[in-house]
């Protein structure tokens, strides 16, 4: 199985790389982890992008996994194949950015997702098998319902 989460809430400001997480964005990434710990899903590699706020998400979400997190510098980036990536590791979660983590979604399924910040999503083989929000992943860790948002056009600097 081939996991793909969208870093948490971030902080505004630049160098984009060095965003950290808000308060929320801690929240949503370790409302993830235990979701995916309260669903029994067993993790054996998480891969990462080097941006911190990505870093943190796959930190926190792993914390209860008991999985440690490999650096990947080509997640930061917008093109990559997902599919190779995690080839050999067994199920693996990746930790990035949009539009890029949508982009693979729609790669290995064909099926047009916008992964939410803090989102989750599953593939197996060509299925998109699983697709939760944070507000999903809060009701399945048993922890308070996330903030889903405005509803809004996302602002400057929201789509990665």
């Amino acid at each position: 199985m081939l996991w793909l989460l969208r870093h948490g809430d971030a902080e505004a400001g630049h160098p984009d790389e060095a965003r950290a997480l808000t308060a929320r964005g801690r929240t949503q990434a370790q409302t993830a982890g235990a979701a995916l710990s309260r669903l029994g899903v067993s993790i054996d590699a998480c891969l990462s992008s080097p941006k911190r706020r990505a870093l943190q998400t796959a930190e926190l979400a792993c914390t209860p996994l008991a999985v440690s997190v490999s650096l990947q510098p080509v997640l930061a980036d917008s093109d990559y194949d997902a599919a190779l990536l995690a080839a050999g590791l067994g199920d693996v979660l990746l930790v990035g950015h949009n539009p890029s983590l949508s982009q693979a979604v729609h790669d290995l399924t064909g099926a047009r997702v916008n992964l939410r910040k803090g989102g989750l999503a599953a593939v197996s083989g060509r299925e998109l098998v699983l697709l939760l929000g944070p507000r999903e992943l809060a009701a399945i860790a048993g922890a308070p319902p996330q903030d889903a948002g405005s509803g809004t056009a996302p602002t400057a600097g929201e789509s990665r």
